[in-house]
């Protein structure tokens, strides 16, 4: 192990641990609507389809001697049975993605937690830098406009609002 990986091993664990509940917390219909949806998205699903869609030209357009077209041009069957489906996986794409959307959201909220965190630390930690210069007489770094600004306590109100007034409007 690296020097690194012996400090954020205890923080990759944590986010495993994190992902592991998140996916252990799923009900039943979740764990198989993402399961329908996983498939749905794979090319096992794309290749089964495209072969699914070949025997059905191929018997209703009577290539197959010993079976009866069920299906005649326009495939009228076929396109009701293709619509149904493209409704039910759409709503099994839509529930997973409402799934990660809540799991992206939580992610976020942890991420603010932890930004917010350390702008207090370094923020502490700049005015115990500005602190140690003044006791050692360094006038230059005590009288440093911009360190004085930064070991000032940051507003995520005042942020936020001047974010809300400076972003344009969709």
């Amino acid at each position: 192990m690296s020097g690194n990986s012996r400090h954020t091993q205890p923080h990759i664990d944590a986010i495993a641990r994190q992902e592991q509940k998140f996916v252990e917390q799923r009900t039943l219909s979740e764990r198989a609507g993402d399961g329908i949806a996983g498939f749905a998205g794979s090319m096992g699903f794309v290749l089964m389809h495209g072969l699914l869609l070949l025997a059905w030209l191929l018997v209703n357009t009577g290539g197959v001697k010993w079976i009866r077209p069920f299906d005649p041009f326009p495939f009228s069957l076929l396109g009701m049975i293709v619509a149904v489906q493209a409704v039910v996986l759409s709503s099994f794409i839509l529930m997973r993605q409402n799934r990660m959307a809540k799991r992206a959201e939580r992610r976020d909220h942890l991420n603010l937690q932890v930004d917010l965190l350390a702008e207090k630390e370094v923020t502490k930690l700049l005015q115990m830098v500005g602190a140690m210069c003044a006791h050692m007489g360094l006038k230059r770094l005590v009288e440093d406009k911009e360190l004085s600004e930064l070991s000032q306590h940051t507003s995520v109100e005042s942020l936020t609002q001047r974010l809300e007034d400076t972003l344009p409007e969709n």
